[in-house]
């Protein structure tokens, strides 16, 4: 992950100059916590005196973790509160930033918006606490994605390595094989379609994580940071590779509109009308708490490659970090400690449907091992862990991906929208982001 890295420490050379304006700068209130002092010593006196703090979180397992923090640590009160999920939490953080005040002690992150809130400077480096002894216990990959430039602003929690989801029963009923390049794949989508027009291959309307996942799963780096300097070229070559192929999918007519997450695409999960995801290893879970009525019909396999070279992406993910406001610090890195790194913890979060980034859990036998009873007694976690030492190597975010994500939907949606070419609506992206980055104070493309 060494690429990776060097990219993400370059995005925070930024800090002090290329967020001298804009909505970010606007975000960079401090707090009573500061980023100076405390050690490992003041987190156990801490957790022994006690206090009060908060929590943002939307993840299932939270109820149940702090439940069982507070059973062990009964000074300590935390204030669980669900304020919403990604973009809306993240708007309300940045709201609260802004404000100097309203933010919580501790708070979820997915991994492409922990540079944002980095850089403005809204997020405690948790490195005088002894975290850097931490690393170890956790997948590169994630650990690459809350650690800069020796700095460390969070814990991983979970991890998205990409795997193909798909309904075993019909495929079998359409005598479908099981897809291992994208162009059977798309063979496959033909071949399911022609024979029932009710049923598609997958459900997509244009999501930007998947987007962006699958042009990494490409070999595409579309985003490059060194100094101030910002490249964005949404036609390399990895994301001509990846629009070009999933064309075919768009532009046939071949993707269920079903939107995402909505009462209709569980629908379609359960009744067999969407027949494959290809999408992260936390979607066990959502699987089994959501889609009742697929239970013993799917099966999990190794994401679909270009040319047989295994080699995936993560999609999805994220952890925690302690924002510059809390007023309780070494209580707040002492509940996060935990969250993330003790074995009671990660047992609820595992069993909660969470795909964990520790790497005891990754290679335990028995995580690994455990058949699933929903996934008609596969063991599922098998191909998951094996993708997880797969992802490749050289992928990083833009230092505003959170906006770039925000306008996804004007630009590329725009194309599957109307069956058009997502290479047009790539480019529609990127020129859109030029602009918005050069107004923020970057030099992109320049």
């Amino acid at each position: 992950m060494r690429k990776r890295n060097a990219a993400r420490r370059a995005v925070f050379a930024l800090a002090a100059t290329a967020l001298s304006v804009g909505a970010l700068t606007a975000c960079s209130g401090g707090g009573a916590g500061g980023s100076n002092g405390g050690s490992p010593d003041d987190i156990e006196k801490a957790l022994e005196e006690g206090g009060e703090i908060t929590y943002w979180s939307w993840t299932p397992s939270a109820e149940a973790q702090v439940e069982a923090f507070q059973k062990k640590y009964p000074n300590v009160k935390v204030n669980y509160v669900n304020a919403g999920t990604n973009t809306e939490e993240y708007t309300k953080l940045q709201n609260a930033i802004k404000a100097g005040s309203g933010a919580p002690d501790v708070v979820q992150i997915e991994y492409y918006a922990f540079p944002q809130f980095a850089l403005s400077d809204s997020l405690l480096d948790l490195a005088p606490y002894g975290f850097g002894d931490l690393a170890g216990d956790y997948s590169p990959g994630t650990w690459g994605s809350v650690e800069f430039d020796g700095k460390i602003y969070g814990l991983p929690q979970d991890s998205g390595p990409m795997a193909l989801f798909y309904n075993k029963e019909v495929f079998d009923q359409f005598g479908i094989a099981v897809p291992t390049t994208w162009d059977e794949y798309v063979a496959a989508a033909e071949k399911l379609h022609a024979a029932d027009p009710t049923k598609y291959i997958t459900a997509d309307t244009g999501d930007s994580g998947f987007t962006t996942s699958m042009i990494w799963q490409a070999g595409g780096t579309p985003f490059q940071t060194s100094g101030t300097d910002v490249t964005i070229d949404l036609q390399d070559e990895g994301s001509k590779i990846f629009a070009d192929n999933w064309n075919r999918l768009v532009e046939g007519g071949l993707l269920s509109d079903t939107p995402s997450w909505s009462d209709e695409w569980f629908k379609g999960l359960g009744d067999g009308s969407i027949a494959s995801l290809v999408i992260g290893a936390w979607m066990p879970g959502v699987l089994e708490s959501s889609v009742p009525d697929g239970a013993g019909k799917w099966a999990v396999a190794p994401i679909p490659t270009y040319d047989g070279t295994p080699v995936t992406a993560e999609n999805g993910g994220g952890g925690q970090a302690v924002t510059k406001q809390s007023k309780n610090p070494a209580l707040a890195a002492g509940f996060l400690k935990w969250l993330n790194n003790d074995e009671e913890s990660l047992k609820i979060f595992a069993e909660s449907g969470g795909f964990p980034s520790t790497t005891a859990q990754l290679s335990d036998p028995a995580f690994v091992d455990q058949e699933s009873e929903y996934f008609g007694g596969q063991k599922i976690n098998q191909v998951l862990t094996q993708a997880s030492s797969e992802v490749r190597e050289g992928w990083s975010y833009l230092p505003f991906q959170v906006y770039a994500n925000s306008i996804y939907g004007d630009t590329v949606g725009q194309a599957y929208a109307t069956q058009g070419d997502l290479n047009e609506g790539l480019a529609a992206w990127q020129e859109q982001l030029v602009q918005y980055g050069n107004d923020q104070g970057f030099a992109v493309n320049k």
